[in-house]
C-alpha cells in the first residue's frame, strides 16, 4: 500500500504526519493544573460511555477493549501526572493510545506548568500505515478550562479578532523567539461581516487546529495595518496565512516558509481546506523537541494493580520478576527508536532550514544588486552635474566595498558621519564583535550610513517625515535601506511597562534634553534568528542641534516576550 505523501516541488517528498500533539503551558500552579485535567479527562471518558470511577495509580479496565494506566512521581526534580489510555476496538482495528501528561515546571520556566496531550494509531498488523488522528475533543475541553499559552501567545480554540490597535502586540507575538506553534492569520473579504464571515468560513476551516496553532481573524481596519507592517508577508481578501516560527519580516526570502491559502481555495471546499491547512501545524508538532521539563519525564512502565490473595504471593513474586525484565528490555528497544526518530526529525529540520536559505539567496543577492545599479546610476547622475563624471564608478566602488571589518572598527569609524553622534556604551557594542553572525556589520553600516544621509536632511529642514519615511521614498537613493528593517516606535505594552520603558531611556546631551535622556524607541534591526538579534536605537535632532543620536547598538532589550 502506498503512503500517503506530500510532493514538494522542488523534490522533496515528505510523509504526513499521522499522530496529533499538543504542548503548551499555564500560569496555573501544578496541583490547580492536575485537578482541572482529572475532571476533564473523567468527563471525555464519560462521553466516549467509559466506566472512569475507581481511576488510581497502576492499570484500570474502563472498557472491555480499553485500558487507563496512571503514573504519577513528585520529587526535587519536579512532579508529572500522566494517564495513558489503550483502545483496541477489534483484533484488525489497532490500537488507539492517548496520552495526557501535566509537568511542574523547570526553574527556567518561571512558574509555568506543562500540558502534554498525544494521540496516535498503532496498526494491527505490519506493513499497515497508521490512521491519522484528529484533534479529540479532550484538548478543546482543556483548553476552554486552562490559560494556555504558547510563549505570550493564548491558545484557545475559538480565533480572536484583532483590531488595528493590537497590531503592534501581535507582531511582538509574531517575532517571538520562544514560539513553538503557528500563529494562523485569517482575513476578511472585501464587504463581508466580521461575525458572519468568522461564523460560516474561519471557525469551520479552523476546527483541525485546536491546539496546534494560534488562531486570529484580522478585522478589515486591521488588515491595511498589519499588512503595512509585514511588507514581505501580507495576507489579504479573504485569504489565510500560516506564520511559523522564526519569522524575519525584514527579509523578502523568508516569505516562502510562511504558506498563504487562497479565498478561492478556501471555499471551494472548506472540509478539505481545513485538513490541508493543518497539516503543516500537525507536522510542527511531531517534529518540534519537547520542551526540557517534558523531556525529563521518565517513560511509563505499565503496572497492573497488586492483588491482595495472599497464597499466590510468591506466584505473583516471580510472574512480576519476569515481566518487570520484559519491560525493561522493551523500554531499552523503545528509547533506541525514539532517539534514532529524534536524530532524524531534528536533521530533518535542519535541512529543511538550509534549503530555505539557500533558496532565498538569489533573491537577496538579486535584490542588493538592483540596489547597487541603483545607488551607481544615482552618483553617476550627481557627478556628471558638477563635471566629475570619470570619477563616478571610483566614487561608487569604494563606497560599495570599504566596510568596516568589525564593530570595533565601525564605531572608530563614525566621525566619518558628521550628522552622527554615538552616545551609547562603547562595550555593549564592541561585545557584539563575538557573537555576531550572518550580515550584522554590513546591515549595521548601511543603516548609519543611511541615518548621517537622514540627518543631514532632517537638518537641513527639508526632511519631508520621519527616517521610515525617508527610506520609502526616491530621497533615500544614495544610501537606501530597506523600510522593513526599520520600527520608529515600540509596542504600547513595551512603552507603558516602566522596567522595560527605562531600559529604552538613552543617553543625549543636555542640550536635547535637560535630564539628559530621552526614550529612543526608533530603531533598527540589524539582526534576526538568535537570541541577540541586535538592535540599533536612534533619536533624530536634527531641526535642533543638526545631529542624530545614537543611543544604543547591541544584543535585543528585553520586552514582553523576552
Amino acid at each position: 500500500m502506498a503512503h500517503p505523501a506530500r510532493v514538494m516541488s522542488w523534490g522533496m517528498i515528505v510523509v504526513e504526519p499521522r499522530g496529533y500533539r499538543m504542548v503548551v503551558s499555564t500560569e496555573s500552579d501544578y496541583v490547580k493544573t492536575c485537578a482541572v485535567a482529572e475532571r476533564q479527562l473523567i468527563d471525555w471518558l464519560r462521553e466516549k460511555g467509559y466506566d472512569p470511577s475507581g481511576l488510581d495509580e497502576g492499570r484500570t479496565e474502563v472498557a472491555p477493549h480499553a485500558t487507563l494506566d496512571r503514573d504519577s512521581e513528585n520529587g526535587r526534580k519536579g512532579s508529572h501526572s500522566r494517564w495513558r489510555m489503550r483502545e483496541t476496538p477489534s483484533p484488525t482495528s489497532g490500537t488507539w493510545q492517548s496520552t495526557l501528561i501535566v509537568r511542574s515546571g523547570l526553574p527556567e520556566d518561571e512558574g509555568r506548568t506543562w500540558v502534554q496531550v498525544d494521540i496516535e494509531h498503532q496498526p494491527a498488523g505490519e506493513g499497515q500505515f497508521p490512521t491519522r488522528a484528529n484533534t479529540p475533543n479532550l484538548v478543546r475541553s482543556l483548553l476552554d478550562h486552562l490559560d494556555a499559552r504558547d510563549g505570550e501567545s493564548e491558545v484557545a480554540t475559538a480565533p480572536a479578532f484583532i483590531e488595528a490597535d493590537d497590531i503592534d502586540d501581535l507582531m511582538e507575538e509574531l517575532c517571538d523567539g520562544r514560539r513553538r506553534i503557528p500563529v494562523v492569520v485569517a482575513t476578511v473579504p472585501y464587504g463581508e461581516d466580521p461575525d458572519d464571515w468568522a461564523g460560516k468560513v474561519v471557525e469551520p476551516l479552523f476546527r483541525n487546529l485546536h491546539g496546534l496553532a494560534v488562531l486570529y481573524v484580522l478585522t478589515p481596519d486591521a488588515q491595511a495595518k498589519f499588512n503595512a507592517a509585514l511588507e514581505y508577508h501580507p495576507v489579504f481578501g479573504g485569504g489565510v496565512r500560516t506564520y511559523v516560527p522564526g519569522l524575519d519580516p525584514a527579509w523578502k526570502p523568508d516569505a516562502q516558509r510562511h504558506p498563504v491559502m487562497s479565498r478561492r481555495t478556501i471555499e471551494s471546499n472548506v472540509r478539505r481546506s481545513a485538513s490541508i491547512l493543518a497539516a503543516l501545524p500537525q507536522r510542527m508538532a511531531s517534529r518540534h523537541t519537547l520542551p526540557a521539563a517534558l523531556l525529563s519525564v521518565p517513560r511509563l512502565r505499565a503496572r497492573p494493580r497488586p492483588s491482595l490473595a495472599a497464597a499466590d504471593a510468591h506466584e505473583l513474586r516471580t510472574e512480576n520478576a519476569a515481566l518487570t525484565a520484559l519491560l525493561d528490555e522493551a523500554e531499552r528497544v523503545e528509547a533506541i527508536r525514539v532517539d534514532a526518530i529524534d536524530a532524524l526529525h531534528a536533521e530533518l529540520t535542519k535541512a529543511e532550514l538550509g534549503s530555505d536559505e539557500l533558496r532565498g539567496e538569489n533573491e537577496e543577492l538579486y535584490d542588493r544588486v538592483q540596489e547597487s545599479q541603483r545607488l551607481i546610476r544615482y552618483l553617476r547622475e550627481r557627478l556628471e552635474a558638477v563635471g566629475e563624471f570619470g570619477t563616478s564608478c571610483t566614487a561608487a566602488g569604494s563606497l560599495q566595498v570599504d566596510r568596516p571589518e568589525t564593530f570595533t572598527d565601525l564605531l572608530d569609524r563614525l566621525h566619518e558621519l558628521p550628522n552622527i553622534s554615538f552616545t551609547g556604551s562603547r562595550k555593549i557594542t564592541v561585545g557584539l564583535d563575538s557573537q555576531s553572525v550572518d550580515n550584522w556589520l554590513s546591515v549595521a553600516w548601511d543603516g548609519l550610513l543611511a541615518l548621517n544621509d537622514f540627518a543631514r536632511t532632517s537638518a537641513a529642514g527639508s526632511a519631508s517625515g520621519d527616517f521610515l519615511s525617508w527610506c520609502k521614498s526616491d530621497a533615500s537613493s544614495a544610501f537606501p535601506f530597506p523600510a522593513a528593517k526599520v520600527a520608529m516606535r515600540e509596542s504600547d505594552t513595551v512603552a507603558r511597562n516602566g522596567r522595560l520603558r527605562g531600559e529604552r531611556m538613552l543617553p543625549v546631551p543636555k542640550e536635547v534634553d535637560r535630564s539628559g535622556k530621552v526614550f529612543m524607541q526608533a530603531h533598527l534591526k540589524i539582526g534576526r534568528g538568535n537570541t541577540i538579534a541586535p538592535r540599533l536605537h536612534f533619536y533624530d535632532a536634527g531641526p535642533r542641534t543638526g545631529k542624530l543620536y545614537i543611543g544604543y547598538l547591541g544584543p535585543h532589550l528585553r520586552n514582553t516576550l523576552t
